[in-house]
């Protein structure tokens, strides 16, 4: 029999691994400090749902609650092809980590300055996981100065290849 090469496998990793939504405004209102994958409790038609690609992060957040991590406000809509076993649409779901990083994460979001927020979900090799990040709120200040920043890094770099381009202005 002859053997799958590497590019079948790669092309496998890809196929498996695919984001189905991402926060993005979460990086615009905190400042990361730390990221965890973890896996998703779901139940029956969730999952069928979640392929379909309607899913939504937009007010979603991770809770604390008697040592187990929650996630709350994950918008899953119902499965089109369901019935009477359909699920509810923001139910709120458990969250997989190792007990050490929620450990870790309750001594870090206890003080109440912090929070866990998801980033993205994605499917690994089947199974439907969750990227939530350990953030702080960023004040109006601080995202204007992103935003600054940001701005001027863009006139660097299009000045820079002007240069390169030999183009005076």
């Amino acid at each position: 029999m002859a053997k799958k090469g590497n590019k079948a496998k790669k092309n496998a990793v890809a196929a498996n691994s695919a984001v189905l939504a991402t926060n993005r405004k979460a990086r615009h209102d905190f400042k990361i400090l730390d990221t965890y994958e973890a896996g998703m409790v779901l139940v029956g038609t969730e999952i069928k749902a979640m392929r379909e690609g309607k899913i939504s992060l937009v007010d979603a957040f991770a809770t604390l609650d008697k040592n187990e991590i929650w996630l709350r406000n994950l918008h899953i809509p119902e499965y089109s092809m369901g019935h009477w076993t359909n699920h509810s649409p923001k139910r709120t779901r458990k969250l997989l980590l190792h007990r050490r990083e929620i450990d870790k994460l309750m001594g870090q979001v206890r003080d109440g300055s912090r929070t866990l927020i998801p980033l993205k979900v994605y499917l690994k090799d089947g199974r439907a996981k969750c990227e939530i990040a350990l953030a702080e709120g960023k004040l109006n200040r601080d995202k204007r100065e992103d935003i600054k920043r940001r701005d001027i890094n863009r006139e660097v770099s299009r000045e820079l290849g002007r240069r390169v381009k030999g183009i005076n202005v």
